[in-house]
């Protein structure tokens, strides 16, 4: 079957009967990825109590926040195979349990080292939704929608970070601006790791309401339950025995890549996949999510109240929000590239300012006032030229970029590459802010800076190409 037949079954004109209820099905299979970016950036509320609480030291206090990456990395590795042994829904289950786990655990740990062990557990629960969300939400959707119900995965993720923002500021001013007030008879920061409980029991409950994936029902013989599927996402229309035979033939025709197809080039691996892993890589090492684990203290380190400093960090948020959107939209129009490219121009810009912004002394320990003014901007502007390239387009990329034949090991090793990076950013960030704090923003800078002859010389456009074009 080629890329211009159209299936037999008309798949590719499949419009459900109720849009409604294949939009509610995306959305609760999505609370995965609210529950990921919540739980990424809820730390950034309890840095300093850490801190506090424990009498820790920069080091010390990055693995603990750092800690939770190594879950993600083990969590994204094994949840394919966990979902194809059990199934899309279960695996949401699983991860919805250690989500509630990890929340509670958080929030009333014994010493540092178990509030480290749930951080980690809560990261494994982030890379199984990592995985899972985009996966189920590309099985059940209709090839109609699938582009524009895939989003809401990443819409979820951004939404998540904000909320989580917005609370630990509202429970900051129940605690009157401490973050080791008592609310209670809990620390406010204890509160705000233990509400993810909410979001997660929530999560649980949405998964026993919605469908398992077709595919998966199919690979287990469980074929008369996969048409009462796909009659409820892609209509009555649709030739539903025809449907069936198209993804029994798909998947028996589908190439398994391992990590031995990705060998070959100069460098060990094949060309293409070390453009993915740059892409990764040079996503993380600006910096972006300085903004949403330290963004509070990195604020107050510099004289911002504590109430303040967590209305930044949720304005920031609703930035990341705002630029993501503005990618949806200008992504297939404009493609992946130019976007690319001004992300990494707005971001370089952004970044110096930055830098020269904390280089100035502080002033009864705060930044002077045109110094603060720029840094607070220019804060902003990162995040937003982030998000409306950067954030979104390496995912876009990643999807697009690599042959059939090797795309899901090289996505692998690519993602893989991601995590390790994002942990190098995190766990080095505040013994490094000790150190410099303008010096760690010009070191992001010159990232920045070169990400852009990286694309120019390395990155394909992808838009408009079949995948069977890639490679």
């Amino acid at each position: 079957m080629t890329s211009t037949t159209q299936p037999a079954s008309g798949a590719r004109q499949a419009h459900p009967d109720h849009l409604s209820h294949v939009i509610f099905i995306t959305a609760a299979a999505a609370m995965g990825g609210f529950l990921f970016g919540y739980d990424s950036s809820v730390i950034n509320g309890a840095v300093e109590a850490i801190r506090d609480r424990y009498d820790i030291g920069s080091g010390t206090l990055a693995q603990v926040i750092a800690v939770a990456l190594i879950g993600c990395a083990i969590g994204a590795a094994t949840a394919g195979r966990i979902a194809d042994r059990i199934g899309r829904i279960r695996c949401m289950q699983i991860a919805a349990a250690l989500f509630t786990v990890s929340a509670v655990g958080s929030a009333l740990p014994f010493s540092l080292w178990d509030l480290a062990f749930w951080r980690v557990v809560g990261g494994f629960a982030i890379g199984m939704a990592s995985v899972i969300g985009p996966a189920y939400i590309a099985e059940v959707a209709p090839a109609a929608y699938r582009g524009r119900l895939g989003a809401f995965q990443q819409a979820a993720i951004v939404i998540g970070i904000a909320v989580s923002q917005l609370v630990n500021w509202a429970i900051l001013n129940l605690a009157d601006g401490d973050q080791r007030g008592e609310i209670a008879g809990l620390e406010a920061w204890q509160w705000m790791l233990g509400v993810m409980v909410v979001p997660a029991v929530l999560y649980g409950l949405l998964s026993f309401a919605i469908p398992e994936s077709p595919r998966f029902l199919i690979s287990v013989g469980r074929t008369d339950r996969a048409r009462e599927v796909l009659a409820e996402v892609e209509g009555h229309a649709v030739d539903l025995d025809a449907r069936v035979t198209e993804i029994e033939t798909a998947m028996h025709s589908e190439h398994k890549s391992t990590f031995k197809d990705l060998l070959g080039g100069r460098f060990g691996l094949l060309p293409i996949v070390w453009v993915g892993i740059g892409l990764s890589v040079f996503q993380q090492l600006v910096g972006i999510n300085v903004a949403f684990y330290y963004s509070a203290t990195l604020w107050q380190s510099v004289g911002v109240d504590p109430s303040s400093s967590f209305l930044y960090s949720f304005t920031t948020s609703i930035i990341n929000i705002i630029g993501t959107v503005i990618a949806m939209v200008l992504v297939d129009r404009v493609g992946r590239r130019p976007l690319a490219l001004v992300g990494s121009a707005g971001m370089a810009a952004a970044l110096a300012l930055e830098a020269w912004a904390f280089s100035a002394d502080l002033v009864d320990g705060k930044l002077p006032g045109t110094q603060g003014v720029v840094a607070l901007i220019a804060a902003h502007t990162f995040v937003l030229f982030f998000a409306l390239s950067w954030g979104v387009v390496v995912w876009v990329f990643l999807g697009e970029m690599f042959p059939n034949r090797i795309r899901a090991a090289a996505l692998g090793v690519a993602a893989s590459a991601q995590w390790v990076a994002n942990w190098v950013i995190t766990a080095s960030f505040p013994s490094l802010a000790e150190w410099n704090l303008s010096g760690t923003y010009l070191i992001y800078t010159v990232f920045a800076v070169l990400s852009i002859p990286f694309v120019l010389k390395f990155v394909k456009e992808t838009k408009g190409k079949a995948l069977e074009e890639m490679g």
